[in-house]
Formats: structure tokens, C-alpha cells, sequence
């Protein structure tokens, strides 16, 4: 591993960090795999297990295995192993402590956040205001498609016959409810209309959710890296939030989804709520077996967890069909609810989304939206019922266009710098990077300072992993990615040296 994986100058661990989960010795010896290299034994474990968490294979509070334990499942000696925790506590990557173990963490950085168009809180020089020209890959909302125009002029038409009634409707119009309910169906969960609340957009969704089922200092699992937005919900309610790693298949990386450390996560934890985006994974594009479907929802029931599945990609599936639902036949609704949205596979501005949940709890999350927001827009409604109706004939022209937008960005990228590692997601709209090296936050303000928005990977977990990783979302039109390459190069050659 390489020695650039250092820590910030300042940077300070937590004294006593709350554990997690618990990773035993042949665990860490697989995600550490091919620690050996040129130098010290134990320096080169010790840079080993910093880049595990810095990429977020080994998540911050997780408690690592002895250093006997260590030893035998790699075959050193004690000394290596305890050599190589004492380097790490010595950079703040792990703390120790009698009766608890060793315990992975992050040094917490003593930087300035920067502004946000910088990508996050990378130093930047004084005074450089953002460009006008800018570039942006680091937001992943397609344009509107043809129909949506159309969709608005059949939702005139038939704004009429709504008038004469209050426009609140805290449910959402009963047409949509229906809309909703029948594609649910047909993609194999049996969904009645009294299961469905409509709401402004997945994030007022997901929000809803969140103020509903959480109090200050309840904790919630999330996959990390995740989707920033769900996580900022979360603490928005005074929530701990707690990440378990996911993998895309980059080097180092662990299992896409690891069923046994996530049922081991939600056991330490106890969460009131687990947030998952099974499908084509924002960011990592990687989508849920059927096999990890079922044990979700085992998990969910076993543990008195609910559980929100984030369906909002689910129609962006560019590589074979849509992965099959997670709420499955529907029998496991009292503790798994699953949030849509018409923003990927119509238009974000429509601001429309939904939740799927048993009819007491729908009832419920009503009752709770009216703090914040009564009822969804009626024409907007009205607009999505009709792109629903032409849902085949959107996303036949939709996902050509984005898969060979995707395809685009990422030769691009890999012909411009051969040494990064780029995942080809089979849907979803981004491509998750690892640069070899911890510097993404740099490399995210260098590119805005080059007029380019890209997402640093720290800034979509928890705990401020996955220091090696971007995001870059291949929404934008193929011009828009032309332009976007050049400064990206740009910008790590400045950063990289």
C-alpha cells in the first residue's frame, strides 16, 4: 500500500469511539489482502489497514481483531501486528482501550470547510471566486425529456375538474395513488392506493420518514458511501448515524453489499431506521441480489428495524432489466418501506415522489408532512400520471442516451488518467472512482477552481471515508462531458504532482 495514505497535519482521533461492529481476523485479512511490500512488515500492514479505512472497507467503528488473533490469520508474528496498531494510534487511525479492543476511526480533520461549489473542505486559494462556465458532474438529474411538455398541456386540460375542490390533498391525488399503486404491481409488489402517500420529491419523502420515526440521538445504519441528502435528513433529526461499508468492485473494496456485517451492524446498533438504496447504489451503481433482497427483509423483521429502500434508480437500468423489488411480495410492509420519485426517470423539477408503506403508517406519515408541507402541487400530480401512462416510450429514448453518456465519460476518463479505477455501473447515473491516492477533497476544489463540480467521496458517508474516491454523474449531455475532461485532468495533474 502506498506511504502517501497519511493523515491531515492536525488531525485528531475521538479518545473513546462507540463501536459499531466487530471484524474478525480472517475478515481483515481478506480486505487486506497483498499487504506485503517492499520495508518494514508493520509499516506495510499498518498502510495497509489506514487505506481500508480511509476507502471505507473497514468502516470507522468497527472494532478490529487482536493482534493474536491478527497475527495467526496473516502469519506474523505478534510483534508485526502490535507494531502495526501501534503506528495506527499513533496516526489517530484506531484507538485502544482495556475491556473494549482495538477500534478503527478517522482523525477529524482541524481544516476550514470551504464553500460548497468548492466539493467540500479542501483548501482553496483566497480570494478565487467560482467560474461562470461551470461544469457540472457532481449534481445527477437529467434533463426533461421530450414528453414532459405535452404531459403539462393533458394536466391543464384536466386541472379543471379539480377546482372546485380545496387543492389539499395530503395523500396525494387519488389518480396518482392508482398510477403508483399499478406500476408497484406490475413490477411484482402487490400495492393497493391506501399504501401509497405521494410527496414533494424523495427527499421531502425520505425527510417525512425521518421526522416521523426519529428522535435526537436515535441511530440509523446507511450504507457508506450514500446519498448525502438521505444522511443530512437523518442528523436533521439529531440522529447518530452509522455506515457499513459497500463495495463496486474497486480495488480494495469488500462485498458490494455484506449481508453478515450489515445484520452485525444493525445488531451493535440498534437503529431505529436502516436507509438503503438497493438499486443501481448511489454512488457505487451497485444493485442488491435477490438473494440479499430476502435476507433484508429477514433482517428487518427479525430485528424490529424498519428499513426505507430507496427506489429512485430504479428505472435507470441501462445494462438488462430493473432489479426485482425490495419489498418483495409485500408481506414484510410492517417494518420495510420504499420511497420512488419521478425526478431520474421524468424530471427533477416535476417535484414529485412517494412512499409505499402499510396503510396505518401512510396515514401517519400524512399526518406528520403537514408540518412542513400539506400537499403536493395538483398539476404537477397530474403531470406525473400522465408520463407514467408513457412511461415505455420516456425511458426508451432516456437510456440509450444515458448509457452512451456514460460510456463516453468513462473512456474518457480511463484513457486520460489510465491510473484511476473507474466502476461501469449497469444503471444508476454516476460512475464511482478511486484515485490510489486520499485526495479527494483537494482534487474536488482544484476542478472547481477549473470550473468543474464533482462530489469528493468523503462528503457522501458518515465519517468522512473514502478519502481516495469521486463521484462524477454522467447526467450532463455529451458536449457537457467533452468540456468536463480536460479540467478534470487538469486538476489532478495540480493536486497529483
Amino acid at each position: 500500500m502506498a506511504t502517501s495514505l497519511a493523515t491531515a497535519p492536525g488531525a485528531v482521533a475521538p479518545a473513546h469511539p462507540p463501536v459499531h461492529r466487530r471484524l474478525s481476523a480472517p475478515a481483515l485479512a481478506v480486505l487486506v489482502a497483498g499487504w506485503q511490500s517492499g520495508g518494514p512488515a508493520y509499516a506495510a500492514l499498518a498502510d495497509a489497514v489506514r487505506g481500508a479505512v480511509l476507502s471505507g472497507t473497514v468502516a470507522p467503528h468497527t472494532r478490529l481483531p487482536s493482534e493474536r488473533d491478527l497475527a495467526a490469520a496473516l502469519g506474523v508474528s505478534r510483534t508485526t501486528t502490535a507494531a502495526a496498531y501501534a503506528a495506527l494510534r499513533e496516526r489517530g487511525f484506531v484507538t485502544s482501550r482495556t475491556g473494549v479492543g482495538t477500534v478503527a476511526v478517522l482523525p477529524r480533520p482541524t481544516r476550514r470547510a470551504q464553500p460548497r461549489w468548492c466539493g467540500g473542505d479542501a483548501p482553496v486559494p483566497v480570494g478565487v471566486e467560482p467560474p461562470e462556465d461551470l461544469v457540472d458532474l457532481g449534481q445527477a438529474a437529467p434533463a426533461a425529456p421530450p414528453q414532459l411538455h405535452a404531459a403539462y398541456g393533458r394536466a391543464l386540460e384536466a386541472l379543471p375538474g379539480y377546482l372546485s375542490g380545496r387543492g389539499y390533498e395530503p395523500l396525494g391525488l387519488e389518480p396518482l395513488r392508482e398510477a403508483v399503486a399499478q406500476r408497484l404491481t406490475e413490477r411484482g409488489t402487490p400495492t393497493t392506493p391506501d399504501q401509497v402517500l405521494v410527496t414533494t420529491g424523495a427527499q421531502h419523502a425520505i425527510s417525512t420518514v425521518a421526522q416521523s420515526l426519529l428522535g435526537p440521538r436515535d441511530r440509523v445504519v446507511v450504507q457508506s458511501p450514500t446519498y448525502a441528502h438521505g444522511i443530512e435528513a437523518m442528523v436533521a433529526r439529531g440522529a447518530r448515524v452509522v455506515g457499513f461499508p459497500v463495495g463496486a468492485g474497486l480495488p480494495g473494496d469488500g462485498p458490494g453489499f455484506d449481508v453478515a456485517l450489515f445484520e452485525s451492524t444493525i445488531r451493535a446498533a440498534t437503529p431505529r431506521l436502516a436507509y438503503l438504496v438497493p438499486d443501481f447504489h448511489n454512488p457505487t451503481g451497485y444493485s442488491l441480489s435477490p438473494d440479499e433482497r430476502a435476507e433484508v427483509r429477514r433482517i428487518a423483521l427479525r430485528h424490529r428495524v424498519t428499513v426505507i429502500g430507496d427506489e429512485t434508480l430504479t428505472d435507470i437500468a441501462l445494462d438488462g432489466p430493473a432489479p426485482e423489488p425490495l419489498a418483495g411480495d409485500g408481506s414484510a410492509t410492517s417494518h420495510l418501506l420504499t420511497v420512488g420519485s419521478a425526478s431520474k426517470t421524468f424530471w427533477g423539477g416535476l417535484r414529485v415522489g412517494w412512499v409505499r408503506a402499510h396503510p396505518d403508517v401512510v396515514a401517519h406519515l400524512a399526518r406528520v408532512r403537514g408540518a412542513a408541507d400539506i400537499a403536493t402541487s395538483v398539476l404537477e400530480q397530474l403531470a406525473v400520471v400522465e408520463l407514467l401512462a408513457r412511461r415505455d416510450e420516456v425511458l426508451a429514448e432516456r437510456l440509450p442516451l444515458l448509457r452512451s453518456q456514460r460510456d463516453l465519460l468513462r473512456s474518457a476518463v480511463t484513457a486520460a488518467i489510465p491510473s484511476w479505477h473507474v466502476t461501469a455501473p449497469a444503471g444508476g447515473l454516476s460512475l464511482w472512482v478511486d484515485l490510489g491516492r486520499p485526495l479527494a477533497h483537494a482534487l474536488a476544489a482544484a476542478a472547481a477552481v477549473r470550473g468543474l463540480v464533482i462530489n469528493p467521496g468523503p462528503s457522501l458517508t458518515p465519517d468522512g471515508a473514502a478519502t481516495s474516491r469521486v463521484r462524477l454523474t454522467f447526467a450532463p449531455d455529451a458536449e457537457a462531458i467533452r468540456r468536463a475532461v480536460p479540467r478534470l485532468v487538469a486538476a489532478w495533474e495540480h493536486v497529483a504532482g
